[in-house]
């Protein structure tokens, strides 16, 4: 392969829903750029694309894959992503590397719920849209549907190129607007005819090229006054318009595809050759945003976006070129952390394709293999270039599991194995969590986990069970309470000696603290003589006052006491959850000349305060959740019901783009499965994000619930 400069490279991520076709038109573009002589088929388990032995079996993709294709003498990039929402992890990462999107819509579907995610994604990260609508040769194609919805999601940015002819199963051709041609195919490879167009399509024809002209001339003044002064642009000129267009993201120029026939292959590659924005047009952000050039004579960087473990290879670690020349056997540094990395070997990468390189130039798309260090989101750099590129940001997690290996003898083997799953894929997420004392898995819905579960057991041989995680419940109080305890012990020598008299009230939100109270009827008035206030790590604070007089208890021993409330409040007297929210006076005690000791005043202090807490209207809190549903209109009800059904307050409904929206607030308690039970009752077609909010009481019936769980627990242990 040779070398391609910067001006003639295009990075292409195709995106769409499931069934949509990305990987079969991944397939014919490979096939129009001669890296394969045949074409693959997802049912033949024979494309470039799905390789791995999980898509084959799903027939789907569930890997975003890079590729490549030589046209028009330029190097053109592609990365074919997932269609399900449980995968969009890949599309995400892709976003980083790629400078146009090419959207395809199924023209038996229109307009999907995961057609408008992706269209958000994008539009997200900035990246162009530019619209194929696929499978017209479908039984169900219908291309007025298809653009209704278009209308619908859209609004006014698509903007039709090419019309099609005979949309169904004798779908064999289109008109091109831009081009003002007929394109007949003649068979099933690409070979196509390039005829006058017919008269009867004439008049239509005349009017989506006006309709494209003056939209062409919208981004240009220079355009303008010629559409105004000549009524007409040229072919060039109209390209021009549409591209401004399109990368200003206010215009989606619109194909007409059948990817399994190879009918508008070439040309919606020749378009995006012409048209689309080339890697120097496109600046690269930095963890400080600073914007940096994509050039060929600059130093060398690259932004690694993807990782993977792969047989006869090991360790891949696929970049992009984000400035200068990589060569064979540079010497690169890690900025962040100083790490030295040599470049051993360049591959441009086809699927399982690997083709040696010797050099890629600034936005040029390949892999290297055996690195030390670097993983997804490393920046490498000619040393004492300190550029650090930003960052992939991944969608926050929509489905979490308790997970542990069958045989407890996995376990450790079952963490490992986790670990680097989760280093290919950083939307799944495997984190301990010592409060609840369960290893969770988080990813982005059940088939996800799946997945995972899939890879555990025929790759790394272990069996996994998966149950309902615990909830990170919080205990607080919710009025004031005293109480003292005494701690006294003699064993022949030295005995131990304490108590401890305290109060304790919530922290409630623009209430000021306080010396004065009312407790068991009698008026207590504190003599605050300090204060300490500690933002806990799991939330909420606690507020310590010292109002000891009279030398009651020694200062010596403030510190132990202080550590026996925090010892209770991190082990909360009602069900062993953390508590939080609690301002606790110190005001009165004894201690003893030789008995007392810290280990006194801890026990004194913890038992106190769990007297106390249990008398101050104690209450579990739980985390909730801001949950937005997207939904077509007809499952509205089913999805209202359902949230109902799991503790939800609704708080909005709207629509957005042809889809309703309903905003909740959600206990995390009510979410497991959430995902599985929201595809189930909308036939995949929905979607929701999930995002803490913050923490709330229970109700009265789910505490005694919980309350009456911890003490069957308690009687079990």
């Amino acid at each position: 392969m040779k070398s391609y400069s910067t001006q003639n490279i295009r990075n292409v991520v195709l995106l769409g829903s499931t069934k949509s076709g990305k990987t079969t038109l991944s397939e014919a573009m490979l096939y129009e750029g001669k890296v394969i002589d045949r074409r693959g088929t997802v049912e033949g388990k024979n494309t470039v694309s799905d390789n791995a032995e999980i898509e084959q079996i799903n027939q789907r993709s569930i890997y975003a894959t890079p590729l490549y294709a030589e046209f028009m003498d330029t190097k053109f990039n592609i990365v074919d992503t997932p269609g399900a929402d449980d995968f969009v992890g890949g599309a995400v990462s892709a976003f980083k590397v790629c400078d146009t999107g090419i959207l395809l819509i199924n023209a038996q579907q229109g307009v999907e719920v995961g057609t408008e995610i992706f269209a958000r994604y994008a539009e997200q990260y900035n990246i162009p849209i530019i619209i194929g609508i696929n499978q017209l040769d479908g039984e169900k194609a219908s291309w007025e549907n298809t653009l209704e919805s278009m209308k619908e999601a859209f609004g006014k940015k698509p903007v039709i190129i090419q019309y099609p002819v005979n949309p169904g199963p004798g779908f064999d051709g289109f008109i091109d607007v831009l081009k003002m041609k007929y394109y007949h195919f003649t068979d099933e490879n690409g070979t196509r005819e390039d005829l006058e167009i017919p008269a009867q399509y004439k008049d239509e024809a005349e009017e989506l090229r006006s309709a494209l002209i003056e939209r062409a001339a919208e981004y240009d003044d220079t355009l303008m006054e010629k559409f105004f002064e000549a009524g007409e642009l040229t072919e060039d000129e109209i390209r021009k318009g549409i591209g401004i267009g399109n990368r200003a993201g206010d215009v989606y120029p619109v194909f007409c595809l059948s990817a399994k026939k190879d009918i508008g292959v070439k040309r919606i590659m020749e378009f995006t050759i012409k048209v689309a924005a080339s890697p120097a047009e496109r600046k690269n952000l930095t963890k400080d945003g600073k914007e940096i050039e994509c050039k060929q004579d600059a130093p060398t960087s690259l932004f690694i976006y993807k990782t993977a473990v792969e047989p006869h290879l090991g360790e891949v670690a696929y970049f992009k070129v984000m400035s200068g020349e990589l060569t064979e056997g540079q010497d690169l540094e890690n900025p962040e952390t100083g790490d030295k990395e040599r470049i051993t070997t360049i591959y441009a990468v086809a699927g399982k394709k690997k083709e040696k390189v010797s050099d890629l130039f600034a936005g040029d798309i390949g892999c290297t293999v055996k690195l030390r260090a670097a993983k997804t989101n490393t920046t490498l750099t000619q040393p004492g270039t300190e550029i650090v590129y930003e960052h992939i940001k991944f969608p926050p997690s929509k489905f979490r599991t308790a997970v542990k290996a069958h045989e407890q003898k996995d376990d450790e083997k079952m963490n490992e194995a986790l670990n680097k799953i989760s280093a290919e894929d950083p939307t799944i997420v495997v984190e301990y969590s010592k409060e609840l004392k369960q290893t969770i898995l988080k990813g982005q819905g059940e088939q996800h986990i799946n997945i995972v579960r899939w890879r555990l057991k025929n790759e790394n041989k272990i069996e996994i069970d998966l149950f309902p995680p615990k909830i990170s419940y919080r205990e607080t109080i919710t009025k004031v309470a005293a109480a003292n305890y005494r701690h006294k012990k003699q064993s022949g020598g030295a005995g131990q000696f304490g108590e401890v008299h305290l109060l304790i009230c919530p922290i409630v939100e623009g209430v000021e603290a306080t010396n004065k109270f009312k407790v068991d009827g009698r008026d207590l008035v504190l003599n605050i003589k300090g204060k300490e206030t500690f933002d806990l790590e799991w939330g909420g604070k606690l507020e310590f006052y010292n109002c000891i007089v009279g030398g009651a208890i020694d200062a010596r021993f403030m510190p132990a006491i202080l550590k026996g409330i925090m010892d209770k409040m991190n082990e909360g007297p009602l069900t062993g959850s953390l508590a939080r929210d609690i301002r606790v006076y110190v005001y009165d005690g004894k201690m003893h000349p030789v008995d007392s000791n810290e280990i006194s005043f801890v026990l004194a202090a913890r038992n106190a305060f769990k007297e106390a807490f249990r008398n101050a209207g104690p209450k579990i809190m739980e985390p909730i959740y801001n949950v937005e549903v997207l939904t077509p209109t007809e499952y509205m009800g089913a999805c209202m019901s359902d949230l109902q059904n799991r503790r939800a307050l609704i708080e909005g409904m709207g629509t957005d783009k042809g889809f309703d929206v309903i905003k909740a607030r959600v206990p995390l308690a009510e979410l497991y499965k959430y995902s599985t039970t929201l595809s189930s009752l909308t036939s995949g077609s929905a979607t929701f994000t999930m995002q803490f909010a913050d923490y709330q009481p229970v109700p009265g019936d789910v505490q005694e619930k919980l309350l009456k769980a911890y003490m069957e627990q308690e009687k079990d242990e």
